[in-house]
């Protein structure tokens, strides 16, 4: 929006033109995101706290749990609002790109608010039920699919780029393309909601994985770097560079109030949100499989659920103390601190090894 005002009043004063610079509005776009998150984070917990909108915690998960019952949750609203807002006042709004990842971002912080308020709300403790999580999430996920491929300007689009070899890439059907779409947004938005079990566990790896994508949707939408580090040019995908810096500087705000010990939670509306914002962002920039090396500590998360319960239902005996990952740990003796930086050091390693993979080819 203030791109728009910016050309306008170029014709007046030419140092207005320095706005036009991507990098600068992705600074400035982060710099509001976290304002709006320091300032009216706040207002929202006491907000939350006056409506008594608190965390309910499960009685067979860890004991040193059922101390942060009450907490005020769906904090994750107050991401959405910063990264909205700041998304919308620095971007391009010309831009087919940042329509898509904003609108997939929002429609699934609906299906988290929805399944929060129930929760918090209608004494319904189990919120949605599995099948209706997965029927809205994969309505969405399909949806941007299809119009990623209707709205595509060249085939380098539809191409699925393998890190660490050069020049390796192939262009995928229609019938590869969607359901890949769909399995990377609806798996990342649930692998994030799975992984949000600790003070500050999933917001700071997300942070992290979105300066990445961040420097991947710039080298990819500017032709000169795009050539030079032999990845595929996507003309336009630039701006969303400016969306990525929305996210670390709502993230790093949200992460102020919910640092251990947390004084407010991001349910479901941040979590399921912020993991369909990364999914859909490493689609239109073509980085799904870096996503999963940055993501690394999503996937094990993930992964350790999938092996928990496939294990008791076929041998009766469990892999792990307790599932997602994070709790096994905890369960061992790892104070929660302790389990949530150790996390964050991987996901740093991670995501400079996905960083890598821009020169190593």
């Amino acid at each position: 929006m203030l791109l728009w005002f910016s050309e306008y009043f170029t014709t007046f004063y030419s140092g207005f033109h320095v706005f036009q610079y991507l990098t600068l509005r992705a600074i400035l776009g982060k710099l509001t995101a976290f304002l709006i998150s320091l300032i009216v984070g706040p207002l929202m917990i006491h907000s939350l706290k006056l409506n008594q909108i608190g965390q309910n915690v499960r009685d067979d998960g860890p004991q040193a749990h059922l101390s942060k019952a009450g907490t005020p949750t769906m904090g994750g609203a107050l991401i959405l609002v910063a990264i909205t807002v700041s998304t919308l006042l620095w971007s391009d709004l010309s831009n087919r790109f940042v329509w898509i990842v904003l609108i997939v971002t929002l429609l699934f912080g609906i299906i988290g608010w929805i399944d929060d308020y129930r929760k918090v709300s209608h004494g319904n403790s189990k919120g949605l039920s599995a099948k209706q999580k997965y029927l809205w999430q994969s309505i969405i996920a399909l949806g941007a699919a299809l119009i990623l491929v209707l709205t595509a300007q060249s085939p380098t689009e539809h191409q699925i780029i393998i890190p660490f070899f050069k020049g390796v890439s192939l262009e995928l059907p229609l019938w590869l393309f969607v359901p890949l779409v769909y399995f990377v947004i609806v798996g990342t938005s649930n692998a994030v909601n799975l992984t949000d079990g600790l003070d500050g566990l999933a917001i700071m790896p997300t942070v992290l994985i979105a300066g990445g994508m961040a420097i991947f949707a710039y080298t990819t939408g500017n032709f000169n770097f795009a050539k030079y580090l032999n990845i595929p040019y996507v003309a336009g995908v630039g701006e969303i560079i400016i969306f990525c810096g929305a996210i670390i500087g709502a993230g790093l705000g949200f992460l102020w109030f919910n640092t251990y010990p947390a004084q407010v939670f991001m349910g479901d509306v941040g979590s399921l949100a912020l993991g369909a914002a990364l999914g859909i962002v490493a689609v239109v920039v073509r980085q799904e499989l870096v996503l999963v090396i940055m993501g690394g500590v999503f996937v094990m998360e993930t992964v350790s659920v999938i092996l928990q319960v496939a294990s008791f239902k076929l041998t009766g005996r469990r892999i792990f103390r307790m599932a997602p990952l994070h709790h096994h740990f905890e369960l061992k003796g790892w104070p929660e601190p302790r389990v949530i930086v150790r996390f964050w050091i991987i996901t740093l390693v991670l995501v400079l090894i996905g960083l890598a993979t821009l020169k190593i080819r």
